[in-house]
């Protein structure tokens, strides 16, 4: 199962972790996703939600 919202679409950035003696590793900046039932037409579907979808109203919880 991917690491994406099924809303907006965002899924995980990646980038670097930078030491302070300026070691450099790639680290991952993952979505914050939770299970929701949410209301789809007349029907309610389980799905991957990101926190920023569920705060601004794009989904109705079920």
């Amino acid at each position: 199962m991917a690491q994406q919202c099924e809303i907006c679409g965002k899924k995980p950035q990646a980038g670097n972790h930078i030491s302070h003696a300026h070691n450099v590793t790639k680290r991952r900046w993952n979505v914050n996703l939770r299970p929701v039932h949410a209301r789809v037409g007349a029907t309610t579907k389980r799905m991957r939600v990101c926190t920023s979808c569920l705060r601004s109203g794009k989904v109705v919880k079920a």
